[in-house]
């Protein structure tokens, strides 16, 4: 519980510099971001029935692409591969606004390069941060 604490005490105090404040709400943000959208891809290619595999060949993709893209690691796909994907499988991706709270806590402090409460924000950000389903399952 001690190393816990310091490192909350740490990131709390850390996120007192502007820069490493919207350097670390804008890879919070990334993170949960990319997470959230590939667990919705991979839900839909689940629901429609379809392996990793033949959802690769759907996009002229190589199945490692695939494999690599919901295996539950470090995934940085482009837009472009989120895009294909998401039109094999009847989708789209799209953008919708933040809803205010989250805005207050998340665009105010990367425009202001500081926030109200820091201790809120890093639990926050610590919360959007956490993976939510993806697995390492083969296809």
């Amino acid at each position: 519980m001690e190393a816990s604490t310091t490192f909350w005490d740490d990131l709390v105090e850390d996120l007192e510099d502007p820069e490493f404040l919207r350097e670390y709400v804008v890879e919070s943000m990334r993170i949960a971001t990319i997470d959230n959208i590939v667990n919705a891809l991979d839900e839909a290619r689940e629901a429609a029935g379809l392996t990793k595999a033949s959802l690769a060949r759907a996009i002229s993709a190589d199945p490692a692409t695939m494999r690599r893209l919901f295996s539950g690691g470090a995934p940085n796909p482009t837009l472009g591969t989120l895009a294909e994907v998401a039109a094999a499988l009847g989708l789209r991706v799209t953008l919708e606004p933040l809803p205010d709270l989250e805005r207050s806590k998340v665009t105010q402090p990367l425009l202001e390069g500081r926030s109200a409460n820091t201790v809120d924000l890093a639990k926050y950000l610590d919360g959007i941060r956490r993976p939510s389903r993806l697995t390492s399952a083969p296809a």
